[in-house]
């Protein structure tokens, strides 16, 4: 036991002396003092912005070419719709996702769809097409999302606007109502966080540690020390591979329990489908498949909800007239305020001003590829092999040269023709759900659940936002994620309707 003991001390001395070897000279060749790596080294970009995304749109609105490089992160950022059509599109095979992103978020996400590439990703990417774009599933799915609406969000929303005076987090709201319907739908298990008291779901707080840490992990400048951390599980990386370890726990329990339960055609959810044709003993593999889900319909679709009320409360015209389209849809009074599958292809203002707080707050800011060889980008930006390059839609939503002069205002008619029908744009000026043949499969019932739970809302109650964010001249802050997620949270005011 002495002998083991004095043989890992000896390993970890010489691996925290490599480890400072590297940090002190390979690092060092990517140090730099231009403006913009000064800037983002010493975080005095905060001086002037409330949000990284936020300076970064600054920057790439004064680049000529909407490109700029952050060397200290080998990392090319871009808001050029030609660039990204290059990358999603034209030289899909040399941006994957890359080894170097694997190893980021390769202990929260695994093999999982937003972190695989080649047959890995094609695999899932082909199964989830086929589920997720199946009649069932989809009316499946609605059921659930109706089922969540009427006997949970209702009587919350209610409980708070009878109580007068009384804060009401809708971020919060948002997120468990995501996370109940998305359990359901992926597990066919329901966590019930969607109630009052709000119970604490050790999963979710996992969760969202994990996805925090794992972010952090992709912004640190240099990724030796994380990985230090991680080597010694200590400080950051201790707390990440708790929250890792009470994921595959629970979701472990979760696909035991459906082994155990046996596969029957009554079983609709996610994690029944995908078994059916997963190896039996790959168990790790089902859990990364589930977790990415999860990440996918829990936290984009309450993040894209947020940003919606939180526009929608500053812009009374714009809820009047998704009021007028609801009536004329679903008809007047609140006695039938969930919709119909029917009725919401029907909600096209509704569906307009979606997409319209997406262009400003979408729900994932900016998404990342590793070139796999040399390449220059349409703009004429040389990318060196294994260089990082982001395209950003938060800033992509915020250049006149895509949106016009008028970029800044929150406007739903520029997605509707002159007959009021939706016009949808080219995905490369507008990836909020990527492009090409990485764009989102479960964008559809995205876009299905959060109409439903705007409908329901706006017919029903009004929302104000309360505290500082109550007035548009104070910004939204983000907190670090892969997600967009209100620092915070979105603290309203519940008030029913009367007729």
């Amino acid at each position: 036991m002495l002998l083991i003991i004095s043989f890992i001390i000896i390993v970890s001395f010489f691996f925290l002396l490599f480890s400072l070897y590297h940090t002190i000279f390979y690092q060092k060749l990517r140090y730099c003092n231009c403006e913009i790596c000064h800037a983002y080294l010493t975080s005095s970009w905060r001086t002037d912005f409330v949000n990284l995304s936020d300076w970064y749109a600054h920057l790439l609105r004064l680049s000529p070419t909407s490109t700029i490089k952050v060397h200290v992160l080998n990392n090319v950022i871009t808001a050029n719709p030609e660039n990204v059509e290059h990358m999603l599109k034209t030289r899909f095979h040399n941006y994957p996702k890359g080894k170097q992103f694997s190893v980021i978020l390769g202990d929260f996400l695994g093999r999982g769809i937003f972190n695989s590439d080649g047959d890995t990703w094609r695999f899932q990417r082909k199964l989830a097409s086929l589920e997720l774009g199946s009649v069932s599933v989809r009316v499946f799915a609605h059921e659930i999302v109706k089922t969540e609406i009427e006997t949970r969000l209702f009587p919350v929303l209610t409980s708070f606007s009878s109580d007068s005076g009384s804060v009401l987090d809708l971020q919060d709201v948002f997120r468990r109502f995501a996370f109940d319907t998305i359990s359901k739908l992926s597990f066919g298990f329901d966590p019930d966080c969607l109630q009052v008291p709000f119970p604490t779901s050790e999963f979710a707080v996992a969760f969202d540690t994990a996805s925090l840490l794992s972010a952090k992990r992709a912004m640190a400048p240099f990724p030796l020390l994380w990985k230090i951390k991680r080597f010694f599980k200590i400080g950051s990386e201790k707390k990440l591979k708790e929250s890792i370890d009470v994921i595959n726990r629970l979701a472990g329990d979760l696909i035991m329990q459906r082994r155990l339960t046996g596969l029957t055609d009554e079983n609709q959810d996610m994690i029944s489908r995908f078994m059916a044709v997963v190896a039996e003993d790959d168990d790790e593999y089902l859990r990364d498949i589930v977790v990415s889900f999860l990440l996918a319909g829990r936290d984009t679709v309450a993040s894209g909800l947020t940003g919606f009320f939180w526009l929608l409360s500053h812009h009374p015209k714009v809820e009047n007239r998704i009021r007028e389209e609801l009536d004329r849809v679903m008809g007047s009074g609140f006695d039938l305020a969930t919709a119909s599958l029917v009725e919401t292809r029907e909600m096209v203002y509704l569906h307009a001003a979606l997409y319209e707080s997406m262009r400003l707050y979408p729900p994932v800011q900016f998404d990342s590829k590793f070139a796999l060889s040399d390449d220059v980008l349409s703009d004429g930006t040389f990318v060196k092999r294994g260089t990082r390059v982001t395209y950003h839609p938060y800033a992509m939503g915020r250049m006149s040269r895509i949106w016009g002069p008028d970029y800044q205002e929150f406007k739903p008619e520029r997605w509707l023709d002159s007959e009021g029908k939706f016009r949808p744009e080219n995905p490369t000026r507008y990836p909020v759900f990527q492009a090409g043949a990485r764009v989102c499969v479960g964008k559809e019932m995205a876009i299905m659940a959060m109409k439903s739970i705007a409908a329901a809302m706006v017919k029903r109650f009004d929302t104000r936002v309360a505290g500082p964010g109550a007035t548009t001249e104070t910004a939204l802050r983000f907190a670090p994620g892969l997600t967009a997620t209100v620092n915070g949270g979105l603290p309203v005011f519940i008030q029913e309707r009367k007729a």
